[in-house]
């Protein structure tokens, strides 16, 4: 990659010669502010908030579209460049309404912070302001206001060169231009959301999430979309101990900086819903009544110690993190001694261009490496479903799947005698449960899944459970984690009775009379790096916010 020796701000640098000035700059921590640029889109001038003074041209240039060259001298900080960028806020900010205190991008706003950083502080335009249509359903799921766009055009080149449909374009000209879809259509690709975050401004915003919450009252963690095999990096926003929103999270690696609007608005909704379980339950007189931990644990390891090993199966979930499914698969091993344990594959539709994938579980290539496999002449999935059907499998253990939904099964999970779910609502499968067991959410524990590209990725607790108060009170938690639960932004919100599923397992193997030293989902994770050898060399550090590759790629999902 040929280098050229450029000077910016007085410092010599050496960068591609590639590059813009822009990037160049980006690339050495030297900002120069913009709205139309993007790293992830072409370049489109439109802003010109980017001008800088470069040595020998007779002109301002515009540093998203200026490419470097040999001993190029720019200037991002001269009293001509101020000047200017001063010129380009007084007239992007003519016609902008002063809608800060109802906009929801307020606090995310580039324009709020450039006002500050790089305008006059004051307007000498006097006229009415030129006004535009207000609150436009330009798609199902983003609202416009013309009024405050600054035609950057980010969202009409997202959409034509990432989501691949031109569905938005500039109508009219000069102070009465906007944006429009053709007539008859509406913003409705699968990744139209995306405009949303890249919107400079609070022109687009998520109809969802529109007037619910300043984004200063809300807490963010890091975590990982589980809506399908991808993976993709988010940053979950809550407040009151409620999930509110889903943003794409940067990881060049898995999803660049985009994620579907499914995956955005959809993944999460069974965190905040009615149909969450409180506490364990146990099936008596036909109905399932709610039941204390010690009962609901008792009761699975007596049932489970009266049948026969070979009438028992274990079905793991890939909706469960590594943690979960390692336990779950050791149990099935050492505690139960049976050899029909696998999980179910759920496919659906077919992997599209950008991130969505067919598989529509986050963590099929996890279970599978840590052993939620059939061992050596056991049963798989479609094996133990016609054994349960035979009357073969009399009792069947299943961690956090709704298996009823598949056709076909739902029948004959009446024919087991016994049937221990673990799940976080109300599904069909509960429905033929004796016992459920009340799992933490992915937004309630700390765990790590494994994508379709054998990558490990951590997810952490947005929100809070009972059980994490408990472990406050005993202080059995970090000094981190306890000033997080007791930061007023954890709110006073809701709180389930939940657990995160290796704990579970753990208790069950407990009674049975086997001792788990787990005292954290690091000690599983610890275990899981030393024993399997894919994961051997991995850390929780290691791991980090961008994940890490699996050492090894043998097993088939």
């Amino acid at each position: 990659m040929p280098n050229v020796k450029i000077t910016l701000d007085g410092v010599p640098y050496e960068v591609d010669n590639k590059k813009t000035i822009i990037e160049a700059a980006r690339d050495n921590k030297v900002h120069i502010p913009h709205f139309c640029w993007h790293d992830k889109l072409s370049a489109s001038g439109n802003c010109r908030i980017c001008l800088v003074e470069v040595e020998k041209m007779p002109k301002l240039a515009i540093a998203c579209m200026t490419q470097v060259a040999e001993g190029m001298v720019v200037n991002t900080k001269t009293e001509r460049v101020i000047n200017a960028r001063e010129a380009v806020m007084e007239f992007i900010l003519i016609n902008h309404p002063l809608d800060c205190p109802i906009c929801d991008e307020a606090g995310e706003c580039k324009l709020q912070d450039y006002s500050y950083k790089y305008s006059k502080g004051f307007s000498r335009f006097v006229e009415n302001k030129n006004h535009k249509p207000k609150r436009v359903e330009i798609g199902p799921r983003v609202m416009f206001d013309a009024e405050r766009c600054i035609s950057c055009s980010r969202c009409i080149r997202f959409c034509d060169e990432i989501a691949g449909e031109h569905q938005l374009q500039f109508v009219q000209r000069g102070d009465r231009v906007t944006i429009e879809t053709f007539p008859g259509t509406s913003l409705d690709n699968p990744y139209s959301m995306n405009v949303v975050d890249i919107c400079p401004v609070g022109a687009l915003t998520n109809k969802e999430f529109r007037f619910k919450s300043r984004v200063w009252e809300m807490s963010f963690t890091d975590s990982v979309c589980n809506g399908c095999a991808r993976g993709c990096n988010v940053e979950v926003g809550v407040r009151n101990n409620e999930i509110l929103r889903f943003n794409p999270r940067k990881n060049d690696e898995v999803n660049s900086v985009w994620m579907c609007d499914h995956g955005r608005l959809d993944t999460w909704k069974n965190v905040n819903a009615e149909n969450r379980f409180k506490s364990p339950k146990i099936r008596k007189e036909g109905q399932l009544v709610e039941v204390g931990w010690d009962e609901a644990i008792a009761k699975i390891a007596s049932e489970l110690k009266s049948f026969n090993k070979s009438e028992i199966a274990l079905l793991g979930s890939a909706f469960a993190t590594n943690e979960d499914n390692y336990v779950f698969a050791k149990f099935a091993k050492e505690v139960i001694g049976t050899r029909n344990i696998d999980f179910r594959r759920v496919t659906e539709g077919a992997n599209d261009n950008v991130l969505i994938r067919a598989d529509k579980t986050p963590n099929a290539s996890g279970a599978a490496v840590v052993g939620v496999v059939p061992q050596e002449n056991g049963l798989n999935f479609d094996q133990i479903i016609a054994g349960i059907k035979a009357g073969k499998i009399k009792a069947l253990y299943c961690l956090e799947d709704d298996i009823a939904s598949v056709p076909g099964i739902e029948e004959s999970l009446s024919n087991l005698e016994f049937f221990a779910v673990h799940a976080t609502n109300h599904s069909k499968t509960t429905e033929y449960a004796h016992v459920v067991l009340n799992a933490s959410t992915f937004a309630e524990k700390n765990g790590t899944m494994t994508n379709f590209q054998q990558r490990v990725q951590r997810i952490r607790p947005a929100v809070t459970t009972l059980e994490q108060d408990r472990a406050m009170d005993n202080f059995e938690m970090s000094r981190w984690d306890k000033f997080q639960a007791h930061n007023d932004k954890w709110g006073k919100g809701p709180r389930r009775d939940a657990r995160p599923s290796w704990k579970i397992v753990a208790s069950i193997a407990g009674v049975m009379g086997t001792k788990y030293k787990f005292n954290n989902a690091d000690d599983v994770f610890n275990e899981i790096c030393q024993k399997v050898e894919g994961f051997k060399g991995l850390s929780y550090l290691k791991v980090g916010k961008k994940g890490a590759l699996l050492k090894q790629t043998t097993v088939a999902v």
